[in-house]
């Protein structure tokens, strides 16, 4: 039985004709990617506005290394007219689905999944059908990921690009203003105790 994939999965491999060609998939890894599972049918509002968005972030994507890789389950005829990658519905269906009146999956409109270079999955998030994604959201991910890849370093929430980042609580003080040149802060408690460290990002 077929099952939605779970962070830390390795991406599944598969080879499908895109409008650009003949791709397989784990080939597109060693970048962090991000994938689009469409709805099944092209052209549908929702969806249109997605690939715009993508469209129009794809220089921000780009210049971190990130591979943007729409799906959908049309013809390539179709998705030629709509510039995306398409997929057949036995490889959608292993993705996280809705199910139409008859009980038979078809794919939400945008499902994410973030691959890191070690093929494995990182990020997953399920949009319903009349819902729309955030691309802002996204973007900001991949810059965590990639951040906290690298350095030993959290995100807090609502971060933004450049704000301060988080002290990992397993580095001990004296390591943490050794490795962190920047310098380290506290963020005072009414428990007195010292979890929330900073850092300028790095």
């Amino acid at each position: 039985m077929l099952r939605g994939l779970f962070l830390g999965d390795v991406a599944p491999n598969f080879e499908a004709n895109t409008t650009i060609g003949c791709i397989h998939f784990q080939e597109l890894s060693g970048r962090l990617m991000g994938h689009s599972l469409s709805h099944p049918q092209d052209f549908t509002p929702v969806c249109t506005t997605e690939l715009g968005r993508a469209a129009k972030l794809a220089p921000e994507f780009a210049k971190r290394n990130v591979e943007l890789t729409p799906l959908s389950i049309d013809s390539v005829e179709e998705g030629l007219a709509w510039s995306k990658v398409t997929i057949n519905r036995d490889l959608a269906i292993l993705y996280p689905a809705e199910k139409d009146e008859k009980g038979v999956p078809v794919t939400a409109p945008v499902v994410v999944f973030v691959f890191g270079p070690d093929k494995s999955l990182k990020l997953s998030i399920l949009y319903p059908a009349t819902t729309g994604s955030n691309f802002d959201e996204i973007l900001r991910v991949f810059i965590s990921l990639q951040l906290t890849a690298e350095k030993r370093v959290a995100t807090p929430v609502d971060r933004k690009d450049g704000d301060s980042v988080m002290v990992l609580p397993t580095i001990p003080e004296e390591e943490a203003k050794r490795l962190l040149t920047k310098g380290v802060f506290t963020k005072e408690l009414p428990s007195g105790k010292k979890c929330l460290r900073y850092t300028p990002q790095p």
